[in-house]
């Protein structure tokens, strides 16, 4: 009412003496949008759980734990309409009327909602990939059974209602498989018997200390029930799906690009990222190839690296011997003052869920950041497949070398993925601890191991720099594998000679990795998110001058959450100018 009235008298005056004020008054600020994109935010959240209740409880949201995904395709054409109106609804936002806070995540969920999108309009997994379906079951029921965030009852009865509906997911997938893949459906096969086996055995090992009989005949219903429809599925993958699979998994260059932009805020052109790739790889070669020669200057790195990677436990000792490392990393963080550990559980280092292992070597599985019960980290690390020969057993372990597993620690537990997850309970919003950049994530964790060496860890050993290099090259191949398998008509077989020649990997280990990049088509993220990373350090100590050090500089990128390295930027410098 003041503004209104002064702006009035001034008005007056001008027509009464032929005199204006000296200038006109200021347009009134915008109304504050925080309240409605915070209600939106939730909106998308709450979707996003309902829709896909499995990811929720392993968030530690324990509202739909009864519930499974739907994946009709009324259901996902449904979920598609949805992320075009959450979209729509984000886009009508005027940022500049949001706190900064907002604004980034304003801009995550931009990228969250478009990534999903192009999932289901474009990249159609669901139509494509078998493993999508007894994959889905499979985590439904790990999710519940992993952690005891409620007694074993109650949770088996979760169990239960979600089992109920497991051999209708497998029915859906009769449906919606007209466009399967034949690797994809090479690898559900190859994957299924470790479903099946879960079912038979660890999930019923899980609830081992229910003793309500009624309960337990409930489950031998429901689980038995599964385990039938897993093999009937197993059969009709087999007979049905695999000799009609005619699909290219490839994605193209126009998809692959607006992949990239979704998931990661990265819009470089694909050649000059393969440019990118192709030099830090033979940067990483030329390093690779001295550090071997530090380690025996008599012998071709090729013989180096083949006499280390026989230095490694025994397949059944692997887990004991990563578990006695760990305690000696963290105290090399603290004492170096590399980052700022929170007060935290120890890691139990686990084998890899069967239904994971055929395209993961390791991975760090942390309770969820909404989780309110007191639970246990697990550090997963992936065992060679006991059906496989004796030779083809010994080669897979090659990859598990005493300098290896101490790198792969780094980017799992510290100060990589743990350290993430010790964060992310006091991340600044909800919407940083549902969704998150992979080049972030995966990209921080990488660019740890190359750190760690560099602040002097086990600088005495050279074996050491040899495993980080490795390391890296396998990541620079999997940044060169993704765009030329998905643009370029690289096949599996290429991908895996390059995987054995260029990064230095066992054969089993290799073939892995390029029926990975088949439906992981971005996974060069690791690489693009550490070179980032490493500009982003640079660019932030310039900018802080002698107040500058590496704790403040690792505090301030983990306590903003996950969000695209271009976002990260804005926070930490103002502006996002060249990420790369």
């Amino acid at each position: 009412m003041t503004r209104f009235t002064r702006a009035c008298w001034c008005v007056s005056l001008f027509a009464a003496a032929g005199a204006g004020c000296a200038s006109p008054a200021p347009p009134p600020p915008k109304p504050s949008a925080d309240a409605p994109f915070h209600a939106l935010a939730a909106d998308i959240i709450e979707d996003h759980n309902k829709r896909h209740p499995s990811t929720a409880t392993d968030l530690g949201i324990h509202t739909y734990d009864d519930q499974l995904e739907d994946l009709s395709q009324a259901a996902l054409a449904a979920e598609l309409e949805a992320m075009r109106g959450f979209r729509s609804k984000l886009a009508a936002i005027d940022p500049s009327t949001l706190t900064a806070d907002n604004v980034l995540d304003r801009e995550q969920l931009l990228h969250a909602v478009d990534e999903r999108s192009l999932e289901l309009d474009v990249i159609k997994s669901a139509s494509k990939d078998p493993d999508t379906y007894s994959a889905t079951i499979t985590n439904a029921a790990y999710v519940i059974m992993k952690r005891s965030f409620a007694p074993a009852a109650d949770r088996l009865k979760m169990l239960i209602a979600r089992e109920r509906k497991m051999p209708g997911v497998l029915q859906q997938a009769r449906t919606n498989l007209d466009r399967a893949v034949p690797i994809y459906t090479q690898i559900a096969i190859e994957q299924i018997d470790g479903d099946i086996g879960m079912f038979q055995k660890d999930v019923p090992d899980a609830f081992s200390s229910v003793k309500d009989l009624a309960l337990l005949a409930d489950f031998k219903k429901s689980n038995g029930d599964v385990i039938a429809a897993l093999k009937d599925y197993k059969a009709f993958i087999q007979k049905d799906v695999l000799p009609k699979a005619k699909e290219p998994f490839a994605y193209g260059a126009d998809t692959y690009s607006k992949a990239l932009a979704a998931q990661e805020d990265v819009d470089i052109p694909l050649d000059r990222l393969l440019q990118i790739a192709e030099a830090d790889r033979a940067k990483n070669e030329a390093a690779f190839q001295a550090a071997a020669k530090v380690v025996d200057a008599n012998a071709t790195p090729e013989k180096v690296l083949a006499t280390l990677m026989l230095d490694h436990p025994p397949a059944g000792k692997l887990l004991q011997a990563t578990q006695e490392t760990l305690d000696s990393i963290r105290q090399f963080v603290v004492d170096r003052h590399i980052v700022t550990i929170p007060p935290s559980d120890p890691v139990h280092v686990q084998e890899t869920p069967p239904f994971m292992r055929a395209t993961t070597s390791a991975s760090m599985d942390t309770p969820g950041p909404f989780e309110a019960a007191k639970l246990q980290p697990f550090y997963n690390m992936t065992l060679p497949d006991p059906r496989w020969s004796r030779a083809e057993q010994e080669d897979f372990m090659h990859q598990w070398y005493y300098a290896m597993m101490s790198n792969v620690s780094v980017h799992e537990v510290y100060p990589g993925h743990y350290l993430q997850f010790l964060n992310a309970k006091t991340f600044p919003s909800d919407v940083r601890k549902v969704y998150g950049a992979n080049t972030n994530i995966e990209g921080w964790a990488h660019y740890c191991e190359q750190m760690m060496l560099e602040e002097g860890f086990h600088s005495d050993n050279p074996s050491y720099k040899l495993a980080q290099l490795q390391d890296a090259l396998l990541r620079d191949v999997r940044f060169i594998v993704g765009i030329k398998m998905h643009t370029q008509g690289m096949t599996v077989e290429e991908a895996t000679t390059l995987f054995e020649t260029a990064a230095h990997q066992p054969h089993q280990v290799a073939l892995s990795e390029a029926k990975r990049g088949t439906a992981d088509a971005l996974y060069g993220y690791y690489t693009i998110g550490k070179l980032m990373i490493l500009k982003l350090r640079d660019d932030y100590k310039a900018k802080l001058g002698a107040d500058y050090s590496l704790q403040k500089f690792h505090d301030a990128f983990l306590r903003l959450g996950p969000l695209p390295l271009p976002l990260i930027r804005k926070a930490m410098l103002g502006d996002a100018g060249t990420a790369l």
